[in-house]
């Protein structure tokens, strides 16, 4: 027992280790009964990311009757490829398009909150920043040489990484130059910065938008979630008054049992 114990315990290090050494994510408040939410996430969804990205298991009409917008108005200004009410939200991109201009087919995000999280896909939307050395001129903090490009930067901006000099800390004081006395530094880059006047939108505007994002990709991942936990609840008031009841059967007939 104690052998298939550690077997376990040395096969989960990995896993811990790969946790442990990513990087800090921003955490975000999702309210998915926010519909005002989620219909502007759907047309930040549909305006810049539709175009590579497709919801292959999600449905314009599901959608639409999901955060309450009327047949006429999803058809005007959500659906741009042709498509009808009843079709699933496929891009317009073609495998093999895809393929020519990225090397790979962009994934379906239809269940991408449930594998990435959250806190994941808002960190990973908002860190996105300049890079010349990339083939497609972007790259990721949350994901180091992304293939992808900087879908959002007319909203936000051309963000970049903001490097200076710090100083040298050693057990917990700073190193000194013996010949100079100067303080010893070296080259941080650790700073995103957006430069200004390059963004159509705040910080804080960009930031709700991205939440909003993040919020209907969270609905499309599991449309049926509060649904779910609502008969859950049912559920468990269920089994609350089923006891009670069973517990006073049980007593009484056991009553003259000895």
């Amino acid at each position: 027992m104690k052998k298939t114990i550690a077997t376990l315990l040395m096969a989960a290090l990995p896993v811990f280790g790969f946790a442990a050494g990513g990087p800090s994510l921003d955490k975000v408040d999702i309210d998915l009964t926010d519909k005002a939410a989620m219909q502007d996430g759907l047309k930040t969804f549909a305006n810049y990311c539709l175009g590579c990205h497709g919801m292959k298991f999600q449905r314009y009409e599901r959608v639409a009757t999901d955060l309450g917008i009327s047949e006429e108005d999803m058809m005007k200004n959500i659906v741009f490829t042709g498509a009808k009410i009843g079709d699933h939200m496929r891009t317009p991109m073609t495998d093999a398009q895809a393929k020519q201009w990225f090397g790979v087919v962009p994934p379906d995000l239809t269940l991408v909150a449930r594998v990435r999280g959250a806190d994941w896909l808002y960190t990973y939307l908002r860190t996105f920043y300049a890079d010349p050395t990339r083939p497609l001129g972007a790259n990721n903090v949350v994901f180091p040489n992304v293939g992808m490009p900087n879908v959002l930067v007319a909203l936000q901006g051309n963000q970049v990484i903001d490097c200076k000099q710090v100083p040298i800390v050693e057990n917990g004081k700073k190193v000194f130059d013996p010949l100079t006395g100067a303080a010893v530094t070296e080259e941080s880059c650790d700073q995103l910065v957006v430069q200004k006047g390059t963004g159509s939108m705040s910080e804080s505007e960009f930031d709700e938008t991205v939440k909003n994002l993040v919020t209907f990709l969270e609905y499309s991942a599991n449309p049926v979630k509060l649904k779910s936990q609502r008969i859950g609840t049912y559920v468990l008031l269920f089994l609350v008054v089923f006891f009670v009841f069973a517990y006073l059967l049980k007593r009484e007939y056991w009553r003259d049992v000895k």
